[in-house]
């Protein structure tokens, strides 16, 4: 008879197969746009947000996407690899990458792994390294923050842009139609001699 945990661990890592992980997700982004998103590549089954612990509320989110087969799954990552996928107008293309263990919380234990902990006397062998680890740590964590500002930054400034273009593009299609609908483009082919085509 199967162990109970191993039962549960086995279907843990089977949903852990299924799961998609997106980044790059505008903050505006809900769990029915990104349902409504992914739902093209097959059924979603869930989402779940990962919460923001390194800066503020306005920096791109991360999101498991659990869909209903490991295929679909694959799918998705092979599509958002080679393709530009927008969500919800973030003005960059989020990424997509296979679900892994560590980035669930609800994970269940593996069967047969014991953690020890124990607190550490300074004459303990392993005290300085404890020491270095703690400080590479903070120095990764600034990293960490001093990155995630300058992606925040990369963000707003793509986003300007797009705007821009966007009303240099809307102006230019006015213009076009005035010239069209205003008789503009009649007169200008009678007065140099050009033969001009119906609007339709």
């Amino acid at each position: 008879m199967a162990n109970p945990e191993e039962v549960a661990y086995e279907k843990f890592l089977e949903k852990v197969r299924r799961t998609v992980y997106i980044d790059e997700l505008t903050p505006l982004a809900t769990k029915p746009v990104i349902e409504s998103a992914f739902n093209q590549f097959g059924t979603v089954e869930n989402v779940c947000f990962l919460p923001n612990y390194l800066g503020p509320k306005e920096l791109p989110l991360s999101v498991l996407v659990q869909m209903q087969t490991e295929d679909m799954a694959k799918e998705v990552i092979s599509t958002v690899t080679q393709f530009p996928f927008m969500v919800a107008g973030m003005p960059r293309p989020v990424r997509a990458s296979a679900g892994e263990l560590e980035m669930f919380d609800n994970r269940p234990k593996k069967p047969g792994r014991k953690i020890r902990c124990r607190w550490m006397d300074r004459n303990d062998p392993d005290f300085d390294k404890a020491k270095k680890m703690k400080r590479l740590v903070r120095k990764h964590s600034a990293e960490t923050s001093f990155m995630l500002k300058k992606q925040l930054e990369e963000a707003e400034k793509l986003s300007k842009q797009q705007a821009e273009t966007a009303i240099t593009h809307h102006k230019k299609y006015e213009m076009m139609d005035k010239l069209l609908y205003d008789g503009v483009a009649q007169k200008l082919a009678d007065r140099y001699n050009m033969r001009s085509f119906p609007h339709r």
